[in-house]
């Protein structure tokens, strides 16, 4: 489960205290809603799924899936289709190297997204393992899935606007700079990256 409303709210408070531009934007803004996703293996299947295609393709190619597989979708039920069954279901040969690569170490016990590293960055080890999961799908994991306080996916386009808008900053800061500013925010800045996607194209900002 990822953060609660009022794990978000103390922790946007607590980074507002100290800085004048996201007490400002809060002002304006309100508060965020949480973003929940379900704990497990089927969250970053989805991911898979999603990636680069738009939301309504993601949801046709996840219904196939549904479909053809069982709406649990187990790994085992997807490692024993062949290519071309999967194909038709919509998944490219590039997405399925992924989506097994996720099964098979599931189906395997050797990835136990129930039990996942207490350290963060061990955990973000341990997801990129996963073919096709990168540092900023683990942390969204991490953030939406798991309820980690302390994420901060600096290398995300809105993350690093959103942050540039809040604070008037001239240019958009790039993912370095954005992970470096965040430093003092510890251990709030998953609430703020929430309310940096809140901010992003907000009107009253």
């Amino acid at each position: 489960m990822g953060l609660s409303a009022e794990q978000i709210k103390s922790g946007i408070d607590a980074i507002a205290a100290q800085e004048k531009g996201i007490a400002r934007a809060l002002e304006l803004a309100g508060y965020p809603e949480p973003r929940i996703r379900e704990r497990g293996y089927k969250t970053l299947l989805r991911t898979i799924v999603g990636q680069q295609v738009s939301v309504a393709a993601a949801s046709s190619v996840w219904r196939k899936l549904e479909a053809e597989l069982g709406e649990d979708i187990h790994p085992h039920e997807l490692l024993a289709r062949d290519f071309d069954t999967l194909r038709a279901c919509g998944l490219s040969r590039q997405k399925q190297g992924y989506a097994r690569s996720l099964c098979e170490l599931v189906s395997a016990g050797s990835l136990d997204l129930h039990n996942l590293p207490a350290s963060d960055q061990e955990a973000i080890a341990e997801l990129t393992r996963i073919k096709g999961i990168g540092r900023w799908s683990a942390e969204i994991y991490l953030l939406f899935a798991e309820g980690r306080p302390d994420i901060w996916p600096a290398g995300d386009l809105a993350v690093m606007a959103g942050i540039g808008k809040i604070l008037g900053l001239e240019e958009r800061p790039d993912e370095k700079a954005t992970r470096a500013m965040a430093e003092p925010w510890r251990p709030h800045r998953g609430a703020l990256a929430i309310f940096t996607w809140h901010c992003y194209d907000n009107p009253a900002l």
